[in-house]
């Protein structure tokens, strides 16, 4: 399994960007298809995208479309989340996954290995 750590969260105003990176230990980074999600106060986790394991293949939740850009760097085994037009709603801990399959799945059980998030607060 492969130790995930995220960074880059932190407070924005609403329209602004941040980019988020999860990195990952092991050797094995390639085999995993990677995983954004995120968790706003008493709400549960929900999926913001997810990457194939070459990167070829992306898949966004709708509401994130043409906001969001995730991308991985398999020779530095990190993924990215690109995040511009911020909205308070997309205020929320934000989690890096990994799973070891060849789904890009939106759902949380799909996922092996979870880090242990990362702050993002959007003000209005």
């Amino acid at each position: 399994q492969v130790q995930l750590v995220e960074s880059g969260g932190g407070l924005v105003q609403a329209g602004g960007s941040l980019r988020l990176s999860c990195a990952a230990s092991g050797r094995t980074f390639s085999s995993y298809v990677m995983g954004w999600f995120r968790q706003a106060p008493g709400k549960e986790r929900e999926f913001v995208a997810t990457i194939s394991r070459g990167g070829g293949s992306r898949a966004y939740a709708d509401s994130m479309k043409g906001r969001f850009t995730i991308s991985r760097d398999n020779a530095k085994n990190t993924v990215d989340l690109q995040m511009n037009s911020l909205r308070p709603e997309d205020t929320a801990v934000y989690y890096c996954a990994a799973e070891q399959g060849f789904t890009l799945g939106s759902d949380q059980n799909d996922y092996d290995c979870w880090g242990q998030g990362t702050q993002v607060t959007v003000s209005s």
